[in-house]
């Protein structure tokens, strides 16, 4: 029996193709796309999408919902389900407007893939990850050998992310020439540095202190003044891989060239913590870390709108929003201390004086 429906494949290549090109979707968002639609495929036995009706949507819901997770053995998350699901309805909604079956598919039938309102709500609940503080991260940083480039890189990497907040896919493709030890500042060009939404614009080392500041200062003074590179070679070069004394391929060096991924530099992060006998948190998780610590030391509206922008966003909101959860622990600590008197103003920023600065940007998006 065949594997494929040569029409599905056709007009699920345009699909994608029109997903990246016109829609400007990532990697990853395409390749969710096909293992959605593929799972569809799978489940009406490979039926052209000719013959979609709002029956198979009801069907296949179904089906899905029985589905275990291959990792975890356990029945597929809501969150699982509703992506799969938006996906597949964004899909057959664009199939009703196509030439061949636009006559074929009702606009409407894609409407059956929506889960139940409160399935919605469960899957789009946002939950409160666990942060690293900045003493986990310090400590992982002291634990690491630095005897080898290889491992002068690794700890350099933590150390970076940890003073600049960068995101990894942004890490992986700076160059030497985008640091200014002298100004102590990373300059994020969206023209060669993968920058989310393609944003440029420049950061200045957090104060996370003065040995980890020294780390990152060494590791560029060596590969400029040892290793002599020059402004367009990597800040933190891929890994050269050789045959080693056993005839086995092993990491030997450092290489000019960028890594292609972000996908060592999570490794990088696991091995280390997982060395020092931590939980592992991933780089993105230093952005919760830092937008966390800024809450503690800024302490005029004024601060926090320049730590704000020095995470790279365009107003505090986002940085309330997307990194501002309470931790419980801090969050029982809270609403305790609020029932004592207080006799000195508390550590943090001027709440009421932030409050306008929110306001105006709320207005400003009207």
């Amino acid at each position: 029996m065949s594997k494929h429906n040569p029409n599905n494949e056709r007009i699920k290549r345009k699909y994608l193709i029109f997903m990246k090109e016109a829609r400007q979707q990532q990697e990853a968002t395409i390749d969710a796309i096909a293992k959605a639609i593929n799972r569809f495929e799978t489940y009406s036995k490979l039926r052209d999408f000719k013959s979609f009706h709002f029956e198979q949507a009801v069907g296949f819901k179904k089906h899905l919902a029985k589905q275990d997770n291959i990792r975890t053995g356990k029945k597929l998350s809501k969150a699982t389900l509703n992506s799969t699901l938006m996906q597949l309805k964004s899909f057959f909604q664009w199939l009703s407007m196509q030439a061949g079956y636009k006559t074929r598919i009702n606009y409407p039938d894609a409407e059956y893939f929506n889960l139940s309102e409160n399935d919605v709500r469960v899957a789009t609940a946002k939950r409160i990850q666990p942060v690293p503080t900045i003493e986990q991260i310090k400590s992982v940083i002291n634990f690491m050998p630095s005897s080898t480039p290889l491992e002068m890189r690794n700890r350099c990497l933590i150390a970076f992310i940890l003073a600049t907040g960068g995101r990894d896919s942004a890490i992986a493709s700076l160059k030497l020439k985008h640091v200014d030890l002298v100004v102590g500042s990373v300059y994020f060009d969206a023209r060669e540095v993968k920058t989310k939404f393609s944003k440029t614009f420049t950061t200045h080392f957090f104060p996370v202190g003065d040995e980890v500041l020294s780390i990152i200062t060494d590791w560029v003074d060596y590969l400029r003044n040892e290793r002599l590179w020059g402004n367009d070679d990597p800040l933190f070069p891929s890994t050269e891989v050789k045959q080693g004394k056993n005839k086995t391929f092993e990491a030997m060096d450092i290489k000019k060239e960028h890594w292609k991924t972000a996908s060592p530099i999570r490794k990088v992060f696991k091995e280390a913590f997982e060395a020092a006998g931590l939980a592992y948190f991933n780089p993105h998780s230093f952005r919760n870390t830092l937008a966390r610590f800024g809450e503690k030391v800024c302490q005029t509206p004024e601060d926090f709108k320049v730590w704000s922008q020095n995470l790279g966003h365009e107003g505090v909101l986002t940085t309330f929003f997307s990194y501002g959860e309470v931790q419980p622990v801090r969050q029982a600590e809270i609403i305790k201390n609020l029932g004592r008197p207080r006799e000195v103003k508390s550590e943090g920023i001027d709440v009421e004086a932030l409050g306008k600065i929110i306001a105006r940007e709320v207005s400003a998006q009207r």
